[in-house]
């Protein structure tokens, strides 16, 4: 297959029009920017069969998410191929090509009932690969749960995580941790060579986040959402991660989490190299306002806020790539920079970067086509259409 005429998002994140991308099987097998003169075997003309004229559109990776909970209906922690079919398909289908769902705080059980349903799940032609597990819960603050369940809080335990990490098939990318929580700072010292420690749902201050850093926690779970704000004499996380050059974090940019405003903020303070796009989608994400479930808790969405009966936000009803073009439309960042946090940044982070996250020789041929609106004119899934509209 061969995309000609396209405006590439390259690995220097700029856009390179009048490109043209070869692929064989499932990966890239070649790209030529704008400008590069054509090789041998294309001077004599490009085949009829399998090459697509895209006419300026604009060409970039699949996206990656590193945090959401499920879609459609389903959730991870059901623990069921039809649960993760129905996450992984309509993923897919939107230009969220690889994805790493997050658990809940539930009970061991539950947790490594999911760890192995994603250990078994196979790859499947018209769904996302599922590239990991992001463990959010249960080592998280009573005191900041937020749509956590409290009943199955559990103080920071590395065994406790090697069981559930064994059971995904050592798959687990990402394990949230509440630093200020008895025990944390000596679970983040031995667990951080084997997996990502992140800061999460927390009343931490600064100088705990700044400790918890040093020590490996070298990640923040959704930005400003369960933590304490930016204040001028308690700067808290936020600041933490600012001060720690290399500190990453996720943001929820869905319009409903945070005020633009305050994203731009963000990316101000720890600059578009660190800053990791998520939805937080949970079981709503693709399926009209109605209640919901999100760890055991009734949810209720109306106009894509989903709240628990408290009123507290319970994860959004946006996915990733609508995310993307939230940051881009409503917040203003450059689109160069939204589509590097939805798919570059997440999959260095979780470490998937030798085949997601970049247009590249050599990796999986999972692009999106879109137009100058942003609206999603095509999927190829690992070499294959899985919808065109070009």
């Amino acid at each position: 297959m061969i995309l000609t005429n396209a405006n590439m998002y390259t690995r220097d994140f700029r856009f390179a029009p009048d490109s043209m991308i070869k692929i064989e099987g499932d990966r890239i097998q070649r790209i030529l920017e704008g400008g590069q003169p054509l090789p041998e075997c294309c001077k004599n003309g490009l085949p009829e069969e399998g090459t697509y004229d895209l006419k300026g559109l604009m060409v970039i990776p699949g996206l990656v998410d590193v945090h959401f909970h499920g879609s459609m209906g389903h959730d991870l922690m059901e623990g069921t191929e039809e649960a993760l079919d129905a996450i992984a398909k309509y993923q897919a289908s939107v230009g969220v090509t690889a994805i790493c769902p997050a658990t809940m705080t539930m009970g061991e059980s539950d947790i490594v009932k999911a760890c192995e349903n994603v250990r078994d799940y196979p790859l499947k032609d018209d769904a996302a690969e599922v590239v990991g597990i992001n463990m959010e819960g249960p080592f998280v603050s009573p005191n900041k749960v937020g749509a956590q369940n409290p009943e199955f809080v559990h103080a920071p335990d590395a065994d406790f995580f090697r069981r559930c990490n064994k059971a995904s098939g050592n798959k687990i990318k990402l394990l949230a941790i509440s630093p200020e929580v008895e025990g944390a700072m000596d679970t983040i010292k031995e667990l951080k060579d084997e997996v990502l420690c992140s800061i999460a749902h927390t009343t931490a201050t600064y100088n705990i986040a700044k400790e918890a850093i040093a020590n490996g926690a070298c990640h923040v779970t959704h930005l400003y959402n369960a933590m304490p704000g930016l204040a001028h004499r308690e700067p808290g996380p936020i600041a933490a991660a600012s001060d720690a050059k290399w500190c990453e974090a996720e943001i929820i940019c869905d319009g409903i989490h945070i005020h633009p405003a305050a994203v731009r903020c963000a990316f101000r303070l720890l600059g578009e190299e660190r800053m990791i796009l998520i939805s937080d989608s949970m079981m709503a994400v693709g399926l009209q306002d109605g209640t919901y479930e999100l760890g055991g808790q009734a949810v209720y969405v109306k106009d894509r806020r989903a709240t628990l009966a408290s009123g507290t936000i319970a994860g959004s009803a946006t996915n990733l790539f609508d995310c993307m073009k939230i940051a881009h439309k409503l917040v203003g960042l450059p689109l160069e920079t939204a589509v590097r946090c939805a798919s570059y940044n997440p999959a260095r982070s979780i470490k998937v970067l030798d085949n997601y996250g970049s247009i590249e020789p050599g990796k999986v041929a999972s692009l999106l086509v879109v137009d100058r609106d942003l609206n999603l004119k095509g999927v190829l899934l690992r070499g294959k259409w899985l919808h065109k509209d070009f």
